[in-house]
């Protein structure tokens, strides 16, 4: 645990630093890099949603695959 622990610390420092260097090396204006970044996100965003709703249609289909041999017992007793 203390090794788990250990690498997400070790992990958010990186990206805190490479969040940091990048803003202040990037060449764009600070309006054009908080819209960059805007888009970014906003992709970012939409991709989580639409493969959240792809893992809940499958995991949909199978809890009905499961029910299903289920009610079918339950109806032939």
């Amino acid at each position: 645990m203390k090794s788990f622990m250990s690498f997400l610390a070790g992990a958010f420092c990186g990206a805190v630093v490479g969040s940091v260097t990048a803003l202040l090396l990037t060449p764009a204006s600070g309006r054009e890099l908080q819209s960059d970044v805007r888009q970014r996100f906003e992709a970012l965003v939409e991709q989580a949603r639409a493969a959240a709703e792809t893992r809940r249609a499958q995991l949909q289909a199978q809890l009905e695959a499961l029910k299903a041999p289920r009610a079918a017992r339950q109806s032939g007793d």
